[in-house]
């Protein structure tokens, strides 16, 4: 029971923190392009990286609700995937390829370098 409370905790946080970066950085464009959610789905997977590479040191309660919790709740891959349909759909097919492999490319880097530094850290 501690555990679902701490992911619902841990879920609460990280949907704040995604609307908070998302008008951050949609306050600040020009132009329409999803950069935001790549920039959240990059970030989240980092910290998910890096909770992965802790999980040993921070236990499974800090584990679930910074991991299943905080990064499941800030990170949006299905919001990353309708973007890029509107993208298609707006006939913006190199937008919405960047979106696609952009997204699934850096993330998958920030996910290792998350989980190598916190093996690091864990020892």
């Amino acid at each position: 029971m501690i555990a679902a409370l701490a992911v619902a905790l841990g879920g609460a946080a990280g949907a704040v923190l995604r609307f908070i970066v998302d008008r951050l950085i949609a306050s600040r464009q020009k132009h329409p392009f999803p950069w935001a959610t790549i920039v959240v789905n990059v970030t989240g997977s980092f910290v998910l990286g890096l909770v992965s590479g802790l999980g040993m040191v921070l236990g499974p309660v800090w584990t679930v609700a910074l991991g299943t919790g905080l990064c499941g709740g800030y990170t949006t891959f299905s919001t990353a995937m309708v973007d890029a349909v509107r993208l298609a759909r707006g006939h913006r097919g190199g937008a919405m390829l960047a979106v696609v492999l952009g997204t699934a490319f850096w993330s998958l880097l920030a996910a290792a370098a998350g989980m190598s530094l916190g093996a690091h850290w864990a020892g």
